[in-house]
């Protein structure tokens, strides 16, 4: 399933932001400003003097208070959604309702169904939807999936996904934080981290048919879950599990693609190599990201509103990861 190609012939292509917090510092918005023929026209904030600051800092010519203003402005094309995830769902119907493009920043929502909404919206009306998983666009990531297509460890037969950090110092104090209030993003940091890894893995091996998982609050230090373990199985076969622990005494992130012929080792959240384990060695290769890690993704918009490409990473791809972290929390 793929949204409509060809929406706009006219450049620039002018963009409106809603929500600029620190995912839009350095990772997004300075991404959308660099790629050729777009544009960022205006920015919303709930806090005024953020909001123009930001603005200033960013030399966007337009600021505001009020998403409906973004939304509904008649010079903007198409709409960046970057706020926490409880709202999501309040701005994306709106963004439908007007006939526009859309990014929205992961998890699509905290929750399936919130995020099957969203994805009908748009698909009824034949509007392009865009989630900002941006690993599916980035060298690194793309590396390894030419060594999967190439069959360079055989045949897959199983991948291990281990992340785990210490709590921190917010934790320890537990000062608000909307990304481990259950209200605002239900499985805590699993919502925030592990949705990158699993639709990583979806892109790489193929969608999930089966999911399930045990998720608790084991420390006691917030509302959300801090401790998530699954199980899933893709399409062809490839067996899976994750585990993530969010009050460990060691970070770590680690990944493990095994083959009938080799392993793939890698991280999904950290700076490391890339590794590959085969008949013909050990291949090790430091792919380093862009610096505003959003740019390919961001690339990748633009070829599909302009017809040239798929998006990797679309409307119908973010509902799939929606539903299998709903399996793993046991969110039927």
């Amino acid at each position: 399933m793929t949204e409509s190609l060809s929406f706009f012939n006219k450049s620039p292509i002018k963009w409106g932001v809603i929500g600029c917090g620190s995912v839009t510092e350095k990772k997004s918005v300075p991404a959308y400003q660099m790629t050729q023929d777009f544009q960022v026209n205006m920015v919303m904030r709930r806090n005024a003097e953020k909001a123009e600051d930001y603005a200033k800092r960013h030399k966007i010519p337009n600021w505001t208070t009020n998403a409906k203003e973004v939304i509904e402005h008649p010079d903007i094309d198409a709409v960046y959604i970057a706020t926490p995830p409880d709202t999501h769902k309040f701005y994306a119907l709106q963004v439908a309702e007007s006939g526009k493009p859309c990014c929205i920043e992961k998890p699509m929502a905290p929750n399936y169904q919130d995020s099957l909404v969203i994805y009908e919206a748009f698909k009824s009306r034949n509007l392009p939807l865009f989630i900002a998983y941006y690993r599916r666009s980035l060298p690194r990531f793309l590396k390894i999936k030419e060594w999967l297509n190439g069959n360079l460890i055989g045949e897959v037969r199983h991948i291990h996904w281990q992340k785990t950090k210490p709590p921190s110092d917010i934790d320890m104090r537990r000062t608000s934080n909307w990304r481990t209030d259950k209200n605002v993003a239900p499985g805590g940091y699993f919502d925030d981290l592990a949705s990158h890894g699993l639709d990583l893995f979806t892109y790489l091996l193929g969608d999930i048919k089966e999911a399930k998982g045990i998720a608790l609050n084991q420390q006691g230090l917030y509302s959300a879950y801090d401790a998530v373990s699954g199980i899933w199985l893709h399409d062809g076969g490839v067996t899976g599990e994750g585990n993530w622990n969010f009050g460990s005494s060691h970070r770590i992130d680690g990944v493990e693609i095994f083959g009938s012929e080799g392993k793939i080792n890698f991280s999904v959240l950290d700076e490391a190599p890339i590794e590959l384990e085969n008949a013909s060695g050990h291949q090790v290769m430091n792919i380093k990201h862009p610096e505003h890690i959003q740019e390919y993704h961001v690339q990748n918009i633009k070829d599909h509103l302009l017809g040239k490409t798929v998006h990797p990473s679309l409307g119908y791809s973010g509902l799939h990861t929606s539903w299998v972290m709903d399996k793993i929390l046991g969110n039927h």
